[in-house]
């Protein structure tokens, strides 16, 4: 389904579905002037995906000769059917450098090896990991190849028609996460930078010590940015983008406080154990009934706030019989305060 959602620029969204996850849906955006296309992500390289894509697109009747691809970030929903869409098309796919030299590794190199290999180190067995193989849809609806792009640095401008959109990078989500900025119009694309009813997934990744701490540093940025419209990648926006940024902020705070009560409460445990405290959205589903590929994701999540508190010094982690166990360095309540601290600063800032 195509549906124009600003004049000038021309935008047009592509409602692509995203079936059997939880997060429903794509929104890729299309941008169009003088004769110029620029489409923003793709979904999951599946049929579904793809047939909606292409419908979406050809009520535009876009030229392809003047059609680019912009990929927002690696993750297999935004990125699944790059090759397949421009395929024997002469437009240029986007993508920020950082993302693309992930994308390289986990596609043909030995990125998966090690991130299976840091999972069961944190709990997981090496048949669930074989299950994940096929089930988790960060590997099961990836891309047909590995394909070429244009490498994008930090305010890096594309140009579609007479517009500009900065290209600005916000590690977290994923390493090298890009969103796209119109300066005149005040018109943001967020990715899943910002989301509005679900919080973005923040994992943890192989190479980078701190994903969450990206994450906030990149949110302190975005804020500075004058929003008058954010366009975010799944679902809508019902809110205020300022206020809903404060949100994902003290949704962090809320998770680390509850990181460091299940580590106080059972310490020398690995993230699963870990995981398995906290509070998920489940629809009244145990932490066993939880879907696998989901309790991998809450075990990604688990692992980046364990990784905020050891970068500061607030928990350690050891190696016990092959396995990640965690301890605090301080007592639970100082620890909470402290992080109430750094807090202040981020609301601050």
């Amino acid at each position: 389904m195509l549906t124009k959602i600003y004049e000038n620029p021309a935008v047009y969204r592509v409602d692509v579905p995203l079936p059997d996850n939880p997060l429903k849906n794509l929104n890729c955006y299309v941008v169009q002037d003088s004769g110029e296309t620029l489409i923003i992500d793709t979904g999951f390289n599946r049929k579904e995906c793809l047939d909606a894509l292409l419908e979406g697109l050809a009520e535009l009747d876009a030229d392809w000769e003047k059609t680019n691809l912009f990929l927002t970030h690696l993750h297999a929903d935004h990125t699944g059917l790059a090759p397949t869409l421009m395929k024997d098309k002469p437009g240029k796919m986007y993508m920020s450098r950082v993302d693309y030299a992930v994308l390289e590794g986990l596609m043909v190199g030995e990125v998966w090896k090690v991130s299976d290999a840091n999972f069961i180190a944190e709990g997981f067995t090496q048949e669930q990991i074989n299950i994940l193989h096929s089930g988790n849809p960060a590997r099961g609806f990836e891309p047909e190849c590995f394909f070429d792009v244009e490498g994008l640095e930090d305010g890096d401008v594309i140009t579609v028609g007479k517009w500009k959109f900065q290209c600005i990078l916000v590690p977290g989500h994923t390493p090298g996460q890009m969103i796209l900025y119109q300066r005149e119009e005040q018109l943001l694309f967020t990715a899943d930078h910002i989301l509005f009813d679900i919080t973005p997934n923040i994992t943890c990744w192989v190479g980078t010590a701190d994903s969450l701490g990206n994450y906030l540093d990149s949110l302190v940025k975005t804020r500075d940015i004058p929003i008058r419209t954010a366009l975010p990648a799944h679902r809508k926006n019902d809110m205020n983008v300022y206020e809903r940024m404060d949100e994902i902020v003290e949704h962090h705070l809320k998770r680390l406080k509850e990181t460091v009560d299940a580590i106080q409460q059972f310490p020398g445990s690995h993230a699963t154990k870990i995981a398995a405290c906290l509070r998920w959205s489940m629809r009244g589903k145990t932490w066993e009934e939880f879907p696998l590929s989901q309790r991998w994701f809450a075990v990604g999540e688990t692992i980046a706030h364990l990784d905020y508190l050891v970068c500061r010094g607030y928990a350690e982690r050891k190696v016990v019989d092959g396995k990640n166990a965690y301890w605090l360095t301080m007592d639970g309540a100082l620890c909470k305060s402290k992080l109430d601290c750094i807090w202040k600063n981020y609301r601050a800032k």
